[in-house]
This record gives structure tokens, C-alpha cells and sequence, in this order.
């Protein structure tokens, strides 16, 4: 009688659940509740999860989801490829994959959705991996704090710096998987695409009010509450009403949702928005309830543009939230602690060594970064004898990498691609901190 009766275990075969099952264990069966450290760490995890809801799954996350599904619908993927393609031309493809970030004013969580829509629709591996980097590394208000409270050699340096990270970083993806590359651009130059429904500015138009919307919600506070930010900060939310309002017409009159639909979507926005003047963020909440509705009840390409929209959100929210838990309970919130201690930080990114610019690139790309946060953070750091090389390398890598980006990006494109992405990202911060710190 040959191979395993049908009651017996085949130990190779169980070896890896069995090996999961003792460690889950033996991390249960040794957990340190009661240390005081674990506490506090348990505690800004917590702290930090309930903070990353509350600042950046409502205005952030769900707004580049529809953004995000109405690429993977809307957007002809003959003018992906052509533009953004394997195949395209290097200079327009790297050229507009590399400034996308003055734009978009978005974290290194928020770009996840836009980079897999573009992917996912045609955008070779280069210029999509260039426009991840630079979506939330060029980040125009960043830069203008940076330069104002860290130095101006500092913020020429970062923008300099992410430009050239963002192009050579592409480039560099599409040639360690060229034999890849070059098979994709094969099948997408034999495939072809039907013409698209509505002409180029109406779908220019459309996504443009979206991206409006989501960049101008995110506005954050500047420096100063006078002159140009300050005056844009202070009218975002009347900005955001002209953007939604506009948005809300094409899709009655380019898409033929009934206007009664739209205005009964639009109330509960407009009734809150007027009730609560102070408090935007119900109003906001009510309008992505309306449109949420309004497309899911609908057939065709706008039934399709939710379910794709759901599809990545379903995808990308539970990695983020999973990386942000583990992320909090290692290093804490800015300004508290984490299992690893904060002092051990300052002491490791003293001076200009290899060893000081290696472990800034390393704890930057792991820790998480809302926009705009990591300028009072390095002054906190550079206060404690953070060395200006350092300093560099942590602004190159730390707002465009994180441990929840790097899941939800495994998920994307796969662990070896993503595993070469980090590794090339750290080398060239922790190298131009170094030169940084060499001439300044």
C-alpha cells in the first residue's frame, strides 16, 4: 500500500501552518503584559491607529480610492500605455511620473491607490515606481517648510534630491526587470484599445475636480497664516464646495445620473455644511455617503467605478491599518515611544559615518510620516545632534516609504520587486546623505 492513508499527516506538507501555529503560541505564551515599556508601546500603537483614522482614512484614503477606481474605468488604457507604457518615451513617462508630487500634495499611504490604478492599467514598472516616490517626496508645501525652519540648503537639497530620486529609481527598476519589461511592452503594442466614450478635457475636467478635492481637503497648515498658503488654508474647505459642486455637474450631464439623484445626494451635504460651518468634516463624510449610493445602485461604468474603487480599498485598507499597528508599537507616535527606544535613535544619527546616514534612510523607511510631519520631527532630532547628512537621508526616504506602504506595495507589484524598490530607495538616501553632509 504506497502513499498516506487518508487519516495520516504528511508532516511536510503541515510544516509550515505547524511552524505558525508554535510561534503565534509562543508569542502569546511570552507576551510582556505588565512591562511597562510593552505598555506604553501597546498604548501609542493604539493611539497612533486611532490618529491615522481619524486624519487620513475619510480625506485622504477614501478620495484617492474613487480616484484610483475611476482610473482603472475612465482612464483609456491605450493613453496609459502611450504615455506611461513600458514602451513610451523615457523622457515624457520619467518626466511626468517625476513631478507628479508637486501636485499631489499626498503621504506615502495615500499615493498606494493612484500607483496601483496606473499600474494595474498599463503604466510600465519604471515610470510607475517613479511616481510613487515622487507623489509623496515632492511635496511643494513640504519643501517650502523644510527650506524655511531646516535651512534653505536643506529644502534645495530635498527637492533636488527627489526629483533625481524618482527618475534614477525608475530607470533603475525598469532595467534590473528589463526582460520583464520588454515582455509587457510586447503584449501591450499587440493589444488594442476601443476609443473612449468622452473626448480628452472632459475626462482632463473630470479628473481634475477630484484631484482638486483631494489635494485641497489635505491642505495642511502652513508656517505662516499669512500671505499665498495661508490664503489658500483658510479658504480650502469653499475651494473643496466649487470643486465638489463642479464635480457633481459632469456626472449629471456627462454621465446622466438624474439630477433629482444628485440633489438628493447633495442635501444631507449642504444642510450639515450650513448647520456645522465649523466642522467640515460631517459634511464631507455625508458627501462620499451620497456618492457611494449614487454609484454602487448604478449599471455600467459607473457601477464599475465603484466596484473597482471597493476592489482597492479592500485591498490596501487592511495592510495600511496592520502596518500602522506594528509601526506605532515599535516606534511609536512622533513625540512619544515606541518598544525601541528614542534615545537610541538620536545617538545612532549622530555625525556624518555610513553607519549614522544607513540608520536614518533604514528608520525613516520604516517609520510613518503624514505629510508635513517629519520637518518639526528632524528639528526635534537635529536639536538632539542629528548630523545634517542624516538629516537628508531621513527626508529622502522616510515621507515616501513606510512599513504599511511596503505591504500594500508587495501586494501590487510582489515581494522581489518591492524587496528591490526599498533596498534601491535606502542606498541612495543613505549615499546622498553623505555627500550632503561631506560639502555641508
Amino acid at each position: 500500500m504506497s502513499g498516506a492513508s487518508a487519516g495520516q499527516v504528511s508532516w511536510r506538507q503541515e510544516s509550515r501552518p505547524l511552524g505558525i501555529v508554535v510561534l503565534v503560541f509562543l508569542g502569546c505564551y511570552f507576551l510582556p503584559v505588565g512591562n511597562e515599556r510593552f505598555n506604553h508601546a501597546l498604548v501609542e500603537s493604539l493611539h497612533l491607529v486611532k490618529w491615522y483614522a481619524q486624519e487620513h482614512v475619510i480625506l485622504c484614503l477614501i478620495p484617492a480610492f474613487f480616484i484610483a477606481g475611476a482610473i482603472a474605468v475612465f482612464v483609456s488604457q491605450a493613453s496609459v500605455v502611450k504615455y506611461l507604457g513600458a514602451g513610451a518615451h523615457k523622457v515624457l513617462a520619467y518626466g511626468v511620473a517625476s513631478v507628479s508630487g508637486t501636485i499631489l500634495a499626498v503621504c506615502s499611504c495615500t499615493v498606494l491607490p493612484l500607483f496601483a490604478g496606473i499600474y494595474r492599467r498599463g503604466a510600465g514598472l519604471g515610470p510607475a515606481t517613479a511616481f510613487l516616490y515622487s507623489g509623496p517626496a515632492i511635496n511643494v508645501l513640504a519643501i517650502i517648510l523644510t527650506a524655511r525652519v531646516l535651512g534653505i540648503e536643506l529644502g534645495i537639497a530635498r527637492a533636488l534630491g527627489a526629483i533625481a530620486f524618482s527618475i534614477v529609481i525608475g530607470l533603475l527598476m525598469h532595467v534590473i526587470f528589463r526582460r520583464e519589461t520588454i515582455a509587457v511592452s510586447d503584449v501591450q503594442e499587440n493589444t488594442s484599445e476601443t476609443e473612449p466614450e468622452r473626448p480628452l478635457w472632459k475626462e482632463a475636467a473630470y479628473f481634475a475636480s477630484m484631484v482638486g478635492i483631494l489635494v485641497f481637503v489635505n491642505w495642511g497648515e502652513p508656517h505662516q497664516s499669512s500671505g499665498v498658503w495661508g490664503f489658500i488654508y483658510s479658504n480650502k474647505w469653499m475651494v473643496t464646495g466649487i470643486l465638489a459642486t463642479a464635480f457633481a455637474a459632469m456626472l449629471a450631464v456627462w454621465f446622466h445620473i438624474g439630477w433629482w439623484k444628485i440633489l438628493m445626494a447633495a442635501a444631507p451635504v449642504v444642510v450639515l455644511a450650513v448647520a456645522l460651518p465649523s466642522l467640515p468634516l460631517p459634511a464631507f463624510v455625508a458627501g462620499i455617503v451620497g456618492l457611494s449610493v449614487v454609484t454602487s445602485t448604478r449599471t455600467g461604468e459607473l457601477g464599475d467605478w465603484f466596484g473597482a474603487s471597493w476592489g482597492f480599498a479592500k485591498q490596501i485598507l487592511p495592510l495600511l491599518l496592520i502596518g500602522v499597528v506594528v509601526a506605532g508599537l515599535l516606534l511609536g507616535r512622533p513625540g512619544g515611544e515606541g518598544l525601541i527606544p528614542s534615545g537610541w535613535v538620536s545617538r545612532a544619527v549622530g555625525g556624518n559615518s555610513l553607519s549614522a546616514n544607513l540608520f536614518a534612510s533604514v528608520a525613516g523607511a520604516f517609520m510613518y510620516f503624514a505629510t508635513l510631519t517629519e520637518v518639526p520631527i528632524l528639528q526635534g532630532l537635529i536639536g538632539n545632534g542629528m548630523g545634517k547628512g542624516p538629516a537628508l537621508a531621513l527626508l529622502l526616504a522616510g515621507p515616501a516609504l513606510s512599513l504599511p506602504n511596503m505591504l500594500v506595495i508587495r501586494s501590487v507589484i510582489g515581494f522581489k520587486k518591492t524587496g528591490v524598490y526599498v533596498t534601491l530607495v535606502v542606498i541612495m538616501a543613505t549615499a546622498s546623505g553623505i555627500a550632503y553632509g561631506i560639502f555641508f
